[in-house]
């Protein structure tokens, strides 16, 4: 299937698209595939983690390659799409499960919210936020 221009998209198809994206970032997250992650990460980044603490791109991918931070599921629910000019605001509720340094994350329930901007035709995260689910 040929992808039309951006320019012929349909909002619904840019929505589709923004969703994809989302889960094709996860899966390089997921499988530390560093080349694919770069390249859905704007150069400028930032992360809030569910314990507030701010991680910049270098940081963040910097932990994932290096396996500090290791992805074991990441299960995303229905994504929600906000699409503004030039911009979108994703919403969903995941399942993760994680570790960290050598702290395993139990596998939980977490909302993630993140804006994209699409920048020379591609559309990248620039801040995303994850909020842990209190049960």
């Amino acid at each position: 299937m040929t992808t039309p221009p951006a320019r012929e998209r349909s909002p619904t198809d840019e929505t589709d698209l923004l969703r994809e994206t989302e889960r094709a970032r996860l899966r390089a997250l997921i499988n530390a595939d560093m080349d694919q992650a770069q390249r859905f990460h704007a150069t400028d980044f930032q992360l809030i983690t569910p314990i507030g603490a701010t991680l910049s791109k270098e940081e963040y991918l910097g932990a994932v390659a290096s396996g500090y931070l290791k992805y074991l599921t990441w299960q995303p629910a229905d994504i929600a799409v906000r699409l503004y000019d030039g911009a979108a605001v994703i919403r969903y509720r995941a399942q993760l499960e994680a570790v960290f340094g050598e702290h395993k994350l139990p596998l939980s329930d977490y909302w993630h919210t993140d804006a994209y901007e699409k920048r020379n035709g591609q559309w990248v995260v620039v801040w995303s936020q994850a909020t842990s689910i209190q049960t």
